[in-house]
């Protein structure tokens, strides 16, 4: 078949990860899908822009913030450079924009598979009670704050240590109410309001990704149990899982909500076996090749499925696979840099 032209966001590999190199790699590992693969980054200095292995082309794009018309005139102009069938985003803060010119996207040729703004309203942190009590899981007691007043009678209510969150991404454990106010000065700063203050539960970290297929179905399912994360919430380590309850309350998450595109939960099972959500992230996780690396290639059904090519029939994976995450040093000179800064592309 013809090669296709797919482009990612989200190639910011840092300490602070996103899914786009994952994803990359999910679709070079597919040989029954041929395609060039684009790079999109908003910062010049995002490490994917300078993995040639994995990017055929890089293109720098305006902040999703810019109104509509500037992030299609963008892929447009990619599109007559190199033809573009479709676009995988993976920030939660760039999702809206995508949504809203997913149809005028689709009348240029490019393709999205994203959920509606209906569905992805329903991710939203400060509302998570509402959606896990529709599907059978419960929620830690969580209060949203805009206020100093209002996070200083929030973690008198709920106690330290808790967690600390911002509205579209990063959650911090803290202890004390010092600590707690320098994190909702960090995280108002860098993503506004609400900021999320919630109530810690012990127990077993649990997450998985899929695709959602709009009708209540999947088109895969992964799930792990965490072994080790980062500060900042993010999996270094983690093991392939069978866990019903976790398979339960993800197909209850799709019937309820029909929703459709990439998905992750976060939760934690406590000593007694009780789910809890903890997140709802709209788009795949940066722990994405890990599900590809068992066989389940998550990323390339979800380009067959946006294109309306046929789906080969869905594996199965074991239980027992071990991920581990790990740094990795590039050297290279710095004309890519400068092609960057200067022309927005490389």
């Amino acid at each position: 078949m013809k090669p296709l032209t797919i482009a990612i966001t989200g190639i910011n590999a840092v300490d602070n990860p996103g899914p786009g190199t994952g994803i990359a790699r999910s679709l070079r590992e597919d040989n029954q899908l041929p395609c060039q693969i684009i790079g999109l980054a908003y910062n010049a200095m995002e490490p994917g822009l300078y993995m040639d292995w994995l990017f055929d082309r890089r293109y720098l794009m305006p902040y999703p913030s810019s109104e509509p018309e500037v992030l299609i005139e963008r892929l447009h102009q990619i599109q007559q450079q190199v033809g573009l069938d479709c676009v995988i985003p993976n920030f939660d803060m760039e999702l809206p924009l995508y949504i809203k010119c997913a149809e005028e996207l689709e009348s240029l040729g490019i393709r999205t598979y994203l959920p509606t703004k209906k569905q992805f309203a329903l991710r939203n942190k400060a509302k998570l009670s509402e959606v896990a009590t529709a599907f059978g899981v419960r929620t830690p007691e969580t209060v949203t704050v805009t206020s100093i007043r209002e996070l200083q009678d929030a973690t008198t209510k709920l106690g330290f240590p808790l967690m600390i969150k911002g509205p579209y991404h990063k959650a911090y454990w803290v202890s004390t109410a010092g600590v707690a106010l320098q994190r909702f000065h960090q995280l108002s700063a860098e993503c506004g309001y609400p900021i999320i203050v919630q109530r810690i539960v012990t127990g077993i970290e649990l997450n998985l990704v899929g695709i959602g297929d709009g009708e209540g179905g999947h088109l895969g399912l992964v799930a792990i149990k965490k072994m080790l994360v980062t500060e900042l919430g993010k999996i270094w380590s983690g093991v392939t899982i069978h866990n019903p309850g976790l398979q339960q309350a993800a197909e209850a998450f799709l019937r309820h909500t029909h929703w459709k595109g990439p998905f992750e939960l976060e939760l934690i099972a406590d000593a007694d076996g009780t789910m809890y959500l903890i997140e709802i992230n709209p788009r795949f996780p940066a722990w994405t090749y890990f599900a590809t690396g068992v066989g389940i290639n998550l990323p390339t059904r979800l380009v067959r499925a946006a294109l309306g090519l046929p789906l080969p029939p869905l594996p199965t994976y074991e239980a027992g696979k071990l991920f581990m995450r790990y740094t990795y040093e590039m050297v290279t000179d710095a004309t890519p840099l400068q092609a960057l800064v200067t022309l927005g592309e490389r």
